[in-house]
This record gives structure tokens, C-alpha cells and sequence, in this order.
């Protein structure tokens, strides 16, 4: 039996990497209005900020930072999960509402070092939807962070080039 380690750092920030079970959906995109509402109610309950996020279809990475005096990310994924299995239509296929259906078991946490350690994950976040081969600019991805990160200054618009990338398959 593996025995998982965590980092447990009050007010620390955290890269998380979270999977969806099936690697071939789409139903992060495509309920991407219900996971920001679970996203949304879970960050009332039980503060943090978000730091960056992006979400493609089957995966999501974020940056996070907690709370002072608090450590409790797992909470927060297990909340921010049950609020979006609940929230799926009644219509999706037998079993997908329940959260051992949807995501897969565990996921990825790294608890952030330093502020180099912290921008090399700011920045992997951004250029994921490139990486992944969903776009060929990272401004041309619509569930990240990156617009916000623009709009406030910490990248300009044509960050990680302007050049398209081409994508397999892509019009």
C-alpha cells in the first residue's frame, strides 16, 4: 500500500494537478460554468486565493495560496469535486455523478519553494492549452488565467510568443 506524503504549510501555495478518470472527455470545458460555481461556493467556505488556473477538457492545473494559520487544500478539492458531480445533469450516463466516477483518485500537489519555484508554475499553467496542442497562442484559451494575468500586468498579451503554433489536426 503506498503511503502519500503531503506538505502541510499554513498559508503556503500550492501547484495542483487534478484529473479527470477518463482522459478522453471534455467535461471540464464543457461544464466549465458549473465547476466555476463549485470553484466560487468552495472559495466562500474556505478562503484561498488563486493564484493562476487553467482548464482543458480532462485535466486542470492551478496555483493556489492559503489562508495564514491554514493548510487544508484537501478539503477544498474535496468539496470543490462534490459540488460539481452534484451539480451534473441528472442526464449524464449511469454512475458519472458520483465523485469516484468522474476524477481520478488522487491528484498532483507540490507546495511551492520560492518565488522562482512559483513563477515556473505560474508560467507551465499558462502555456499548458499550447503544450496540450488545444491552441497555438496561450491568449487564444479561454479557461485560464492568463487574461486576468494580462490585464494586471504580469504578461503581456503576446506572452510565449505571437507566432501561432500549429496544432495537429487544427483548422
Amino acid at each position: 500500500m503506498s503511503n502519500y506524503r503531503r506538505a502541510w504549510v499554513p498559508g503556503g501555495s500550492y501547484f495542483f494537478t487534478v484529473n479527470l478518470q477518463d482522459r478522453q472527455s471534455d467535461l471540464l470545458a464543457g461544464e466549465i460554468d458549473l465547476l466555476r460555481r463549485a470553484v466560487a461556493t468552495t472559495k466562500a467556505r474556505h478562503p484561498f486565493a488563486i493564484d493562476a488556473w487553467v482548464v482543458l477538457p480532462e485535466h486542470m492545473h492551478c496555483l493556489w495560496t492559503l489562508p495564514p494559520g491554514d493548510s487544508d487544500f484537501a478539503k477544498r478539492w474535496m468539496v470543490i469535486k462534490q459540488l460539481f458531480c452534484r451539480g451534473l445533469p441528472v442526464t449524464c450516463e449511469p454512475g458519472i455523478r458520483r465523485e469516484r466516477g468522474i476524477w481520478q483518485r488522487r491528484y498532483w500537489e507540490h507546495l511551492i519553494r520560492d518565488q522562482d519555484d512559483w513563477q515556473r508554475h505560474f508560467d507551465y499553467i499558462h502555456i499548458n492549452p499550447v503544450k496540450h496542442g488545444w491552441v497555438g497562442r496561450v491568449r487564444d484559451w479561454p479557461y485560464s488565467s492568463f487574461h486576468r494575468a494580462v490585464r494586471e500586468g504580469l504578461y503581456p498579451l503576446a506572452w510565449a510568443g505571437d507566432i501561432e503554433v500549429e496544432v495537429p489536426g487544427g483548422d
